[in-house]
């Protein structure tokens, strides 16, 4: 059988989009072994350049797209593709950027299938989400985001399998950020400063740059939304109601160094909250979309050691689904939900599930005309 080709333009060369370049020259000859596919990345950018490869970049790439890179606009990307006649084109979105957002419309007018692992199109206004899929399906494009939710854990595809089934899912409930996984895991059972561990967890480079990002909440309520939707939901973003972790006076708007200075501000809430929970508990930040009462909270709550949120080590994420089905005894997805690796793992997931789809496709159009 002749290898299927599948063309890439990949956006945004950061952590993620390099890691999943090397990713894929790596597995090359497997995919093409295995699955007589060939994935090729014609075209990289970052926020503002763009390298055009006809033939698929190589191990080489970081200095090609160092000296030959150039400014570019959507459009020229869409013209290059057509005049160079690539086809089963896949748009990967590897940014955490929201301008990216508004080209997802025009990508799928001409052609494109859309894999991300940003978060910001499907948090959006609902008016947009919903023209998104309205596109996709006139189009008959694919849109994957497996990664939005716990990196490379099967959560949204399952969420999805379960509602597509018709089962009745009650309550989401779940630790979704592995940077405040590892915060709480370490310190319930550690005796030190919850200051310590943000600036420990800074440094080993868990955070955002700047902390506040995670510690906010709001990463939270984008997954929690991001499900909700999956079951039809047509909440808005502003409509989840978000327990923020930073106390009132680093809410302000400090600087980065005057907020890093002034972290010792965490410890004094955070271990009354830790002495004044029941014994044999332990804290942690969950998000919870209660289905029946159609309400979402981001929110510090204390659990029992002993349940499956109060075991989780590390920076692992744990997600709990509770169904008509399954009864009091949620279905629990828990795994690592976050890194660059998995991450990445996760992105190219979805690229080969579009592009067995496209290549089925294709050998039954052929069989057909035959």
């Amino acid at each position: 059988m002749s290898t299927f080709r599948i063309n890439i333009v990949l956006f945004g060369i950061g952590n993620v989009g390099s890691t999943l370049i090397h990713q894929v020259l790596q597995a090359q000859d497997f995919f093409e072994k295995h699955h007589q596919i060939e994935l090729r990345f014609p075209i990289i950018t970052n926020s503002t350049l763009a390298f055009f490869e006809k033939e698929g970049i190589k191990n080489q790439w970081e200095a090609n797209f160092t000296t030959s890179a150039i400014p570019y606009q959507l459009e020229d990307i869409i013209d290059y593709v057509h005049t160079q006649e690539l086809e089963n084109l896949i748009a990967v979105d590897a940014t955490a950027s929201e301008d990216i957002i508004k080209n997802y419309i025009p990508l799928i007018q001409s052609g494109f299938h859309i894999v991300a692992a940003n978060k910001k199109a499907n948090t959006l206004h609902f008016d947009f989400y919903e023209a998104l899929r309205l596109h996709l399906k006139r189009f008959d494009r694919k849109f994957l985001y497996e990664t939005n939710v716990g990196a490379g854990l099967p959560v949204v595809n399952t969420l999805r399998d379960l509602f597509e089934a018709g089962e009745k899912v009650h309550r989401i409930r779940g630790v979704f950020s592995g940077t405040l996984s590892y915060l709480f895991n370490r310190f319930g059972e550690e005796a030190v400063p919850f200051s310590s561990l943000v600036k420990e967890a800074e440094e080993l480079g868990y955070t955002e740059p700047d902390s506040r990002e995670d510690l906010s909440g709001n990463d939270v309520a984008r997954k929690l939304l991001i499900l909700a939707r999956e079951l039809g939901s047509k909440a808005e973003l502003q409509e989840v109601e978000v327990e923020s972790l930073l106390p009132p006076v680093l809410q302000t708007s400090l600087s980065l160094a005057e907020y890093k200075s002034q972290q010792q501000e965490f410890n004094q809430p955070f271990h009354i909250a830790k002495i004044t929970q029941a014994d044999n508990h332990v804290l942690r930040y969950v998000g919870e979309w209660d289905v029946v009462r159609d309400t979402l909270a981001v929110k510090l709550i204390s659990v029992p050691k002993n349940s499956a949120l109060g075991q989780l080590k590390g920076a692992d994420n744990l997600i709990e689904i509770y169904t008509a089905s399954y009864g009091t005894q949620p279905l629990v997805i828990q795994g690592a939900g976050a890194g660059k690796a998995v991450t990445a793992r996760g992105v190219l997931s979805d690229i080969l599930r579009i592009a067995k789809q496209e290549k089925e496709k294709r050998t039954r159009w052929a069989d057909w005309a035959s």
